[in-house]
């Protein structure tokens, strides 16, 4: 090792970028949390895949059934969720 390292030129941040996907901070309630945990573990999948999935799920659904140029609401998306908590 170096006694001294150069870190004048450093960036911070990911080393490596993943293509079509943002990394954010959200608040979700803690029972849906726990859910889409249980529901990856079984599956052997990530529970933030399956979260994915459903709120992708949410949107087919939202703009197959309106003109599609309405956001997805907080109230659809609870909606929705609800559903896919009470179909497993």
């Amino acid at each position: 090792m170096r006694k001294t390292y150069d870190f004048s030129k450093a960036k911070r941040g990911a080393i490596i970028k993943t293509p079509g996907k943002t990394r954010i901070t959200i608040m979700l309630d803690s029972d849906l949390i726990d859910f889409f945990r249980n529901q990856g573990e079984r599956q052997g999948v990530g529970y933030q895949t399956l979260i994915n999935k459903a709120l992708r799920g949410a949107i087919d659904k939202s703009t197959s059934t309106s003109d599609g140029n309405s956001p997805l609401t907080v109230a659809e998306l609870r909606r929705v969720l609800r559903e896919e908590l009470k179909a497993s």
